[in-house]
């Protein structure tokens, strides 16, 4: 009886669930199955399995080495933005929950403000800023602006996983020897790795999928990321809808693969935050 009245209690979230779950699932499996189409199929037959099956729409993108380079491109800049802004976010962090120092509070909420500052507002100056540090065409004229961006959200997480660390470990670690320098290196962050990859999943994909930077600093192709060369590349072919449509699900592989190895990692980073003490 009880298995019963908990299914019934149970069962609108699971509607809920599955209809989010189709709403999701359907436009990719709508763009991957277009992507094996002609457009004048596509034209006729929208929504049905494709007639004879077009391979040569995703093997002429894999086989082009614009595509590949693309895909470097935005692996080089996701990788080397995570490990700047995590490394300076993790300093950061431990400085604000483990130091009592005058201003703590007052700096920390100036970090936070960042969460309000929309990236729109920043881009002329940020534009002049980098053109007179001719960063403009260079990979560190988008990792280190994304890496500033992603300081405030980053610190925020991370601060609030090192204070709940128990001030006995630290004692305990003092007494042994340990400076803070070691006791940060040795001790919390491996004891962090659960915050330390939710925040680095979280910038892998906010970088993976920034647009606007990489358009605004990158004007010569070969530096172009994966969301530069969509829109490019829709550009270039919009009377092949078909074609279209497969670059953008070979485009959005390389971030589903990611997120999918990475998806235990990020939940579990966040309920053990949520859930610690």
């Amino acid at each position: 009886m009880s298995d019963s009245r908990k299914t019934v209690r149970t069962l609108p979230l699971h509607l809920i669930l599955v209809v989010v779950g189709t709403l999701m699932v359907v436009p990719l499996l709508y763009a991957l199955l277009s992507g094996f189409k002609t457009t004048g199929e596509l034209s006729r037959n929208p929504v049905g399995l494709p007639e004879s099956w077009v391979v040569s729409n995703y093997t002429g993108i894999l086989g082009s080495g614009a595509f590949w380079r693309l895909v470097g491109n935005s692996t080089l800049i996701a990788v080397a933005t995570t490990v700047l802004v995590v490394a300076v976010s993790a300093l950061a962090a431990f400085s604000f929950a483990r130091f009592a120092f005058r201003g703590r509070e007052v700096l920390f909420t100036v970090f936070t403000m960042g969460l309000m500052f929309p990236f729109a507002v920043a881009a002329l100056p940020l534009f002049l800023l980098l053109r007179s540090m001719n960063l403009l065409d260079n990979p560190l004229g988008v990792i280190l602006p994304q890496a500033a961006f992603g300081l405030p959200m980053t610190i925020i997480i991370l601060r609030g996983f090192f204070r709940e660390i128990p001030g006995e470990l630290e004692e305990a670690a003092t007494l042994d020897g340990c400076g803070p320098f070691a006791f940060f290196w040795r001790i919390l962050l491996p004891m962090a790795r659960p915050a330390l990859g939710t925040v680095s999943v979280l910038a892998v994909v906010t970088s993976w999928n920034n647009f606007f930077l990489p358009l605004l600093v990158f004007t010569d192709p070969k530096w172009w990321t994966i969301p530069v060369g969509v829109q490019q590349f829709q550009g270039q072919y919009a009377t092949d809808t078909a074609r279209v449509f497969a670059y953008l699900v070979l485009a959005m592989v390389p971030a589903l693969a990611f997120y999918s190895v990475a998806e235990r990692q990020l939940v579990g980073g966040l309920t053990a935050g949520a859930t610690k003490g």
